[in-house]
């Protein structure tokens, strides 16, 4: 139980890699509590769902456009049937202004592709005070790796 109680070895091993798979038991508490250790050494964290991420650095660092759903029969007139695209704000643009760490927190990881986690381990890599870590699933004991080595594979 050390490990929950200080959280130590985990910030360390998420400073070195910058960006971590981690496994966690299915019942929950042990993220909750790493991120209260995490948030108690000084950075900032923001939660988010991995599904519908698309192209990671572009959702969180760019001004991007998207089209809505197509919902039936609409006028082809003005805009086709795709409708207008429309410009939404980078997600952590926001969150970066400050010199103050971020960890983004990454849920249902398991359903991205190897090159999404290219991409967000490229990321972190780039951006030295943005840190993510990414659930990959299910496991017994709270374990984590980092994600090069998760590449690698």
């Amino acid at each position: 139980m050390p490990l929950l109680l200080s959280g130590k070895n985990f910030r360390n091993a998420l400073e070195a890699c910058g960006c971590i798979a981690i496994y966690a038991p299915l019942e929950g508490g042990s993220e909750t509590r790493l991120l209260r250790r995490l948030r108690a050494a000084g950075y900032r964290t923001q939660i988010m769902s991995a599904r519908g991420l698309g192209d990671p650095e572009v959702f969180l660092m760019k001004l991007h456009g998207i089209r809505p759903p197509h919902l039936g029969h609409q006028s082809i007139g003005r805009n086709g049937a795709v409708g207008e695209v429309q410009q939404v704000i980078p997600q952590l643009n926001e969150l970066l202004i400050e010199n103050q760490p971020l960890i983004l927190w990454l849920l249902e990881g398991q359903v991205l592709s190897s090159s999404e986690l290219v991409a967000l381990n490229d990321l972190c890599q780039r951006e030295s005070r943005l840190k993510i870590v990414v659930e990959m699933g299910g496991a017994r004991s709270l374990s984590w790796k980092s994600m090069k080595s998760l590449i690698s594979k």
